[in-house]
């Protein structure tokens, strides 16, 4: 089964969903970080303010909504440190032919995202 997504590759998937909605909504990227267990990956201004943006691939049936509070009382923490504001972006990955499986390089997958929660 070496056709599954690894964790970095969903997380890189991920980024790239997220990435483009950033950029679509006009933020511009000071920073961004796609090595798994590095927070935020996203840090961009928008409007003369700085943002934190923590991205994280969920896969079926988890909910992206649904993020790890103590590490975003974290980040949010090292944020307030640059007057930046904080955001969780969950995007959840399912194989489209069946939800029950693995993401893999031969299918179609379904993205869920619903775009950024702010912490606050």
């Amino acid at each position: 089964m070496e056709n599954n997504l690894t964790k970095q590759e969903l997380h890189n998937l991920a980024m790239n969903i997220v990435g483009k909605d950033l950029e679509d909504k006009g933020y511009e990227f000071l920073g961004i970080k796609s090595q798994l267990k590095t927070n935020p990956q996203f840090v961009a201004i928008k409007e003369k303010k700085l943002h934190f943006v923590v991205v994280r691939a969920i896969t079926y049936p988890k909910d992206p909504r649904k993020y790890d509070l103590k590490l975003m009382e974290k980040v949010k923490k090292h944020a307030l440190k640059y007057n930046a504001r904080t955001f969780y972006a969950g995007v959840g990955l399912a194989n489209s032919l069946n939800y029950e499986k693995p993401v893999t390089r031969d299918d179609d997958y379904i993205v869920n995202y619903e775009g950024l929660q702010e912490i606050e």
